[in-house]
């Protein structure tokens, strides 16, 4: 006889356990690719390159890269409905860059 999946787990896990897996859950979850962001948002990459003006293409582009310009991700981010932080760790600890936070002032 078939069992439900839950009964299943709460037999066989413990409170530690449990506590590990979400931990590494977080972990996973903090540690994303803009493809795995705009999929875990549930939009296909039609739909983000229109909220960020552009074509789908150059959005399927942009996911695949590595290196782009601060204001591309910023771009992206925002579309996504994200803020960009930019963040330094050094040995004695982690700052952050202030003006790469918003969209730097039109030259005149």
């Amino acid at each position: 006889m078939a069992k439900a999946f839950t009964k299943l787990v709460a037999r066989t896990s413990n409170t530690k356990t449990r506590r590990i897996a979400a931990q590494r859950t977080r972990e996973l979850l903090a540690e994303m690719v803009l493809s795995e962001i705009r999929e875990a948002i549930g939009k296909t990459q039609a739909q983000m390159a229109k909220a960020a003006g552009m074509k789908q293409p150059s959005w399927a582009k942009l996911e695949g890269q590595s290196d782009m310009m601060i204001s591309t991700l910023r771009k992206a981010l925002r579309a996504m409905g994200g803020e960009l932080e930019v963040a330094v760790r050094f040995p004695k600890g982690r700052v952050r860059l202030k003006q790469f936070e918003s969209e730097p002032a039109q030259a005149k």
